[in-house]
């Protein structure tokens, strides 16, 4: 994710969804936890079960602001549940079946509690469908201001980090339950309703158009995004994949963020050459111009640019790289708790410094030598606090350690290793210690001294 004027973007998870106990029942059964322990986002995520695809249908009518929807999940337990909890904010639930029997639910603030007529043994795999509406608010942040789903004068936007999922579909909302989905979207005639993944088709009837969509790799449900409205829609194909870019019609239609947007092959084919092939099935973005999204997204597969990345006048392809950066590091290779979102934020960093440098702009040895200098060592990246998620130590410090890593090791082990660790870890999550352990493994040397200086030591290391 880029931020502001500071790229910033995204990841997290804590340990994998064991299920936590809130109490017992008769036969062993036990409610599922309504948390998924990770301190950054109290709250969010839930124990017990994983979630393995979602397929949402869900439809929406600007005019009443007002979203109704199906969301029919898929999952195995992996605790033996009397009762389980999923993310739901502001919107109200008409009815829960729990393989196809009618379930008891309550749905308090954001928590919906689904009791199913019988429980539920570890390893079962079942299905939830839940029926839901109702006018989508979008929550508050500290950092980014209001994030999840805005209405806007045409339509939508529903995004961002490290929530947004809950305000629009019933969801595990923690990077660490990792699912596939298809997402149906019906709105009026005439307006463009994004998502991510494949484009799979398209029908109309009585005034409205159904938009269809696929993601085939596993998402964190923070990657997801909605995005409806009056846009220019190019869809193509790049790499023998679909290539679907979609520009707000308020921006104009030969401006910067559209050209941006037409490098998106380009910077992929770029960071693949380093990176190893692209992690997906479909290649994209979109540009909106609503100036509350202050930020740019790794919306897997179809990143969302906000509009103060093309405000120059000029062309933005550094933000472009930032965001498809994250397609490997962040969205295939997710974290595991939000703690350690410099696995996301560093390398995509360091990635559009490498950018930069191929395009013409600064060396990276000169923007190390520039953030080396403004760098403030009492600021740690693994595990900045939440207040700190967004902030230089994760982003620009972060980079540091990227760089002082392929310094010490040499280009073509560097390369080497990312490649490695991204092919082992690919649409998984991984921390901090999985990391480092790799990288002295693939490296065939201790790294451990030099990534707690450039990651955590209060004062500066000297520069590579």
């Amino acid at each position: 994710m880029s931020w502001g004027r500071r790229w910033c973007a995204t990841a997290l998870a804590v340990a994998l969804l064991a299920g936590g106990c809130t109490g017992g029942d008769d036969g062993g059964f036990r409610p599922g936890a309504a948390d998924a322990g990770d301190p950054y986002v109290p709250g969010a995520g839930n124990g017990g079960y994983d979630v393995g695809h979602y397929a949402l249908d869900v439809r929406y009518d600007p005019a009443d602001d007002r979203l109704t929807g199906t969301a029919t999940l898929t999952v195995t337990a992996t605790a033996a549940l009397s009762a389980f909890h999923l993310d739901l904010a502001g919107l109200t639930v008409d009815r829960v079946r729990v393989d196809g029997a009618a379930a008891r639910h309550r749905h308090d603030d954001a928590e919906l509690v689904v009791t199913p007529a019988h429980g539920l043994p570890a390893g079962k795999r079942f299905t939830v469908e839940v029926a839901y509406g109702g006018v989508p608010k979008p929550l508050p942040d500290a950092e980014l201001g209001d994030v999840g789903f805005h209405h806007t004068p045409d339509g939508a936007i529903a995004l961002g980090e490290p929530q947004s999922a809950s305000t629009w579909y019933p969801v595990n909302d923690h990077p660490s339950d990792k699912a596939t989905y298809d997402v149906a979207v019906t709105v009026p005639d005439g307006l463009a309703a994004l998502t991510n993944g494949v484009p799979t088709g398209r029908t109309s009837a009585g005034g409205r158009t159904t938009w269809r969509w696929s993601e085939r790799s596993p998402m964190a449900s923070y990657l997801t995004t909605l995005v409806i409205g009056d846009y220019r829609v190019a869809t193509g194909t790049h790499a023998g994949k679909p290539l679907v870019t979609a520009v707000a019609s308020a921006l104009p239609p030969d401006g910067p963020a559209a050209a941006s947007l037409a490098r998106t092959g380009e910077v992929a084919d770029f960071l693949a050459a380093r990176l190893g092939p692209y992690p997906f099935d479909a290649y994209g973005g979109v540009a909106v111009a609503d100036e509350r999204i202050r930020y740019a997204l790794e919306t897997q597969t179809r990143p969302v640019y906000g509009p103060a990345f093309f405000a120059g006048g000029r062309p933005n392809a550094a933000v472009v790289a930032h965001e498809l950066a994250h397609q490997w590091f962040g969205d295939s290779v997710s974290v595991a708790r939000w703690s350690d979102i410099w696995l996301n934020e560093g390398f995509a960093t360091y990635a559009e410094w490498l950018w930069a440098e191929h395009d013409g702009g600064r060396t990276v040895a000169g923007t190390v030598a520039d953030r080396y200098a403004a760098t403030d060592w009492s600021k740690p990246t693994v595990d900045p606090g939440r207040a700190g998620m967004f902030g230089d130590a994760v982003y620009q410090r972060g980079a540091l350690a990227v760089h002082a890593l392929r310094r010490a090791v040499g280009d073509e082990t560097f390369f080497r290793l990312l490649r490695g660790w991204l092919a082992q870890r690919r649409d998984g999550n991984a921390t901090t210690a999985d990391f480092i352990g790799y990288a002295e493994r693939a490296a065939g040397r201790p790294l451990r001294t030099l990534f707690d200086a450039w990651l955590v030591g209060a004062t500066p290391p000297a520069l590579p």
